[in-house]
């Protein structure tokens, strides 16, 4: 891999994700999703004004999500932003092709002066698998050997590999190469020692996904990463976490805000699943002190946030700012108070971390 020729941020960094949620209009109605579309970009404009760090988008293939292709959007975002770094929450790389991941993203990198990056995951929706011809059973060893396929294909050099899912790769290649040498890359956990071993082993930042519980469950992942570091002559590496938020001008607005959006969403992905419908006290409990969601004033998101950073030795924390049919304007109000009034208090307080290249 060659020198990076690009300094890292030297402040916490601070970033947005959203899985392109189906908003409701100021009637109540759903929006198209070609409406849904445009606003992302929107938002992501407005984040590059604002001066925050990243911004992600999923990828899904459901009615209540409006981005199916990541890498569309985001050269749509490229082209209208100047700083903000751009990639993806998350692609789902056991149904997808890795050697065409690579090469979207590197013609990403290109487009938007090096400011590319992919989130890898093997994804909690699993609509994808059957709607691209793979097999539930398959669904670990897909991820496992594309991951280091795709691992290969980070060096940007000529490689062999030779595995169970498709024919051999003999004296292969990727193009375009990125102008850094490589393609910045994490992998994203929801909760499983199995993948945090696998992302140290490959040496690919740790993306920390935290949509429910206690943050303080995932610090012995952060343990169990550093120490697998150290066990495969890995360099210390980054962690961020990815959660999900909404921010008002006070705690009780911001939750009546987000509230009904919330129970719609996990109502109807709770019917899916056998789940119980969500109480407004199992809401309570997540947007409080131990919880995992950061809803509430500025000053109340900013305390959560180094809070649960510092427990957990991050480097960059993404709020998940869509939330079901919240209405695109208050999407844009709270991506202005996180950058505005959020960002500073965060960034004044947390000093110690691994800086991301």
């Amino acid at each position: 891999m060659k020198e990076d020729s690009l300094l890292a941020n030297p402040m916490f960094q601070l970033g947005l994700n959203t899985f392109g949620d189906v908003t409701r209009s100021a009637e109540g109605q759903f929006e198209e999703h070609h409406v849904v579309l445009r606003n992302v970009v929107e938002e992501a404009v407005l984040a590059d004004e604002l001066g925050l760090d990243f911004f992600g988008v999923g990828e899904h293939h459901r009615d209540d999500f409006a981005v199916t292709a990541p890498e569309v959007v985001l050269g749509a975002i490229a082209s209208r932003t100047e700083r903000i770094r751009l990639g993806t929450a998350v692609t789902v790389l056991n149904s997808d092709d890795p050697i065409r991941v690579y090469e979207r993203f590197a013609t990403l990198d290109a487009l938007s002066n090096g400011r590319a990056e992919v989130i890898l995951g093997r994804g909690s929706f699993t609509e994808s698998f059957p709607l691209f011809g793979h097999r539930m059973e398959d669904y670990e060893r897909l991820f496992e050997e594309k991951l280091e396929i795709f691992s290969l294909l980070r060096n940007e050099d000529e490689f062999d590999w030779e595995g169970t899912i498709r024919t051999p790769l003999h004296k292969q290649r990727v193009y375009p190469t990125t102008e850094r040498g490589s393609l910045r890359s994490w992998i994203g956990v929801g909760g499983s020692q199995e993948s945090v071993v696998r992302a140290a082993r490959h040496g690919i930042p740790l993306c920390l996904a935290i949509i429910g519980g206690q943050p303080s469950r995932f610090t012995p992942f952060v343990d169990l990463y550093h120490r697998a570091l150290a066990q495969f002559g890995q360099p210390n590496l980054p962690v961020s976490v990815h959660s999900p938020g909404h921010i008002a001008e006070t705690d009780d607005q911001a939750k009546s805000e987000i509230w009904p959006h919330y129970r719609e969403m996990f109502g109807r992905i709770g019917r899916e699943r056998g789940w119980p419908p969500v109480t407004y006290e199992q809401f309570e409990f997540g947007v409080g002190p131990e919880g995992s969601m950061y809803v509430g004033s500025p000053e109340t998101v900013a305390q959560k946030i180094i809070r649960n950073s510092k427990l957990l030795q991050a480097s960059r924390f993404d709020l998940k700012y869509s939330n079901g049919g919240m209405p695109h304007e208050q999407l844009m109000s709270s991506i202005e108070l996180y950058a505005k009034e959020v960002a500073p208090i965060v960034r004044e307080a947390i000093t110690d971390f691994t800086p991301i290249p």
